[in-house]
């Protein structure tokens, strides 16, 4: 399979279908798990003050090498890096729009994770659920992928520690961050 063209999505993508697997996070309270930052830290999401905006995505690609057998035919699975190149874009409009925290979020370890920070020139951290601590506790979306455990592709708006929104499931990807935004704004003006 062609390595090619991650930062563009093929235009035959199939839109994956809401399953009800995130019906239960409005309203969560997170519990204390401190993630492993790219930037060296550990976050812990349900501790920090003001607005956070979390996407979590399966995996990102690493040009050069072949992404999984079928992956383009995996509803949502498709698309991290435009995603996170969106985020990127975004960035200092969801800020301007009462943003404190940008994060993305993969079962990748950081060392992986890191990688696409520096390829993609990304102004937030990614975070690190590699030992699925988070994914379990509050039971993210998931599926499976040549024996892999990867996040369904999920973003959700944290307030004060509890999750006051979610968007799920997430497609296009690349329009993700747009959507976040709009909902904010929507949301001051109401």
């Amino acid at each position: 399979m062609s390595t090619s063209g991650y930062t563009s999505l093929p235009d035959d993508l199939p839109s994956p279908e809401d399953d009800g697997l995130a019906a239960h996070l409005p309203g969560l309270e997170l519990p204390i798990i401190n993630l492993p930052a790219t930037d060296g830290r550990h976050i812990d999401l349900s501790g920090l003050s003001g607005l956070t905006v979390v996407y979590a995505y399966p995996r990102t690609g690493v040009p050069g090498q072949p992404l999984p057998e079928g992956w383009n035919a995996i509803p949502g699975a498709r698309g991290c890096t435009p995603q996170s190149c969106a985020f990127r874009d975004h960035f200092a409009d969801l800020r301007d729009a009462g943003v404190e925290h940008v994060f993305g979020l993969s079962l990748q370890d950081s060392d992986y994770q890191r990688e696409a920070v520096e390829r993609l020139h990304l102004p937030f951290p990614l975070l690190s659920d590699h030992r699925h601590e988070l994914t379990t506790a509050i039971r993210l979306p998931t599926f499976e992928v040549e024996g892999a455990k990867l996040l369904k592709r999920i973003t959700l708006i944290i307030e004060e520690g509890a999750i006051s929104h979610v968007f799920y499931p997430v497609f296009p990807p690349d329009r993700n961050a747009a959507d976040v935004l709009a909902h904010l704004r929507r949301g001051r003006e109401g």
